[in-house]
């Protein structure tokens, strides 16, 4: 026997919107020898000594549940992390290890966002953002980067006149994600003195911060925030440790939330695995090396994918110093998305579609540039070859 009466899916959820980059992606299981580009991970698998100490850690009995907030070992590596690369202080309270990144921009989404509230997105950028704040009832606002041949600007003007009395947070990512944007030192002081002013919350996504190419690190808000700021900031053990597998994040939070996180985390997760924890402690105590390798491969293929681009037919590129996506256009590419579909069956080459960034991106297609220098030149003939025939 069926039900009568059908049940009901919230609205907010009924209308989410597939990704089209994941649209894209599930192509290449069924096409041969693509080259896949399209989504952020490179082709390194986690380096052994990450991944023995997580082996170590499952065969000595961590296996438990643990501190909602991660285990103290990490949570003590991650001080220690933020002293060496900005030398700052953060106190323990202030720090939450989270199951992903993802996971890290839900819990902040469902602490800050209601029915009826807004957040300001700087565009174009990774569209999980939008998302979060769609299934918690909020209006995701986008205000669009320009681009040209320098690189990518903001408008702060623009970025202020999008905050009303609804606005409870603006999110951007520096180093960003499509885009390689980095914040200038004057916007972001301004941007929190606007903040602090209006009680706005900012959610700095800063996942990409190794991934520089001018200096050592990438800039932070918490190199200018005080510990009382409205001012969270994400990153994840993902993109500069080559572990987008693990699922692991972590929040640096405004201090006397935490226990606010303690409770979000129990009704999301329970916490994190204390076994994949200590692969990450790994990570921080002993990955240094690791990451300076990691940054040179990525700016080898950068540099490779550079000097190829411009010399095909229609093709003009963005240049960017961090993150380890180019954004390019193709002149009477048409529909992105049809255009990177299209690439996949005819040329086997994976890039993402503008159009999956928001506002901004529209006339773009990303290319995840994270990769061997073998694989990357191979895809480039194929691009080059495939935009001869079309």
């Amino acid at each position: 026997m069926t039900s009568d009466k059908p049940f009901s899916i919230r609205p907010e959820i009924a209308e989410l919107k597939d990704s089209q980059i994941v649209d894209v992606w599930k192509m290449g299981f069924t096409v041969p020898d693509v080259i896949g580009l399209w989504v952020g991970e490179g082709d390194q698998p986690t380096p052994d000594f990450i991944c023995n100490a997580a082996a170590a850690a499952l065969r000595e009995g961590q296996t438990f549940y643990t501190q909602k907030r991660g285990i103290p070992e990490l949570r003590q590596a991650l001080i220690d992390y933020h002293r060496m690369l900005y030398g700052i202080e953060i106190a323990d309270e202030r720090i939450a290890v989270t199951s992903a990144g993802m996971n890290a921009m839900m819990l902040i989404i469902q602490t800050l966002i209601g029915t009826g509230d807004n957040a300001v997105c700087i565009t174009p950028v990774w569209p999980n953002i939008f998302a979060c704040i769609e299934i918690m009832g909020g209006e995701a606002r986008q205000v669009p980067l320009h681009g040209d041949s320098t690189g990518w600007h903001l408008d702060l003007e623009r970025l202020f006149a999008a905050c009303d009395n609804k606005t409870k947070a603006i999110y951007l990512a520096s180093p960003g994600n499509p885009t390689g944007w980095v914040m200038p030192a004057e916007q972001r002081q301004a941007l929190l003195d606007f903040a602090r002013g209006r009680g706005i919350a900012i959610i700095a996504d800063e996942v990409y911060n190794r991934l520089v190419y001018d200096r050592p690190v990438a800039p932070s808000f918490l190199e200018i925030a005080a510990p009382e700021d409205p001012v969270f900031v994400v990153n994840s053990f993902s993109k500069t440790w080559a572990m987008t597998g693990w699922r692991v994040g972590w929040i640096v939070m405004p201090r006397g939330i935490s226990a606010v996180f303690d409770r979000l985390t129990e009704f999301n997760t329970s916490g994190g695995q204390a076994f994949l924890q200590w692969g990450c402690v790994a990570a921080i105590r002993h990955g240094e090396s690791f990451v300076k390798s990691m940054v040179a491969r990525c700016k080898s293929g950068r540099d490779l994918v550079l000097a190829r681009l411009p010399a095909m037919n229609r093709v003009s590129v963005i240049p960017t110093n961090a993150s380890f996506y180019l954004m390019l256009q193709i002149a009477e590419m048409g529909d992105p998305l049809a255009f990177c579909k299209k690439l996949v069956t005819e040329g086997r080459v994976g890039l993402a579609p503008g159009t999956a960034f928001g506002i901004g991106g529209e006339s773009y297609l990303r290319l995840c540039y994270a990769q061997s220098e073998a694989r990357l030149a191979e895809a480039m003939n194929r691009l080059e070859d495939f935009l001869v025939r079309n």
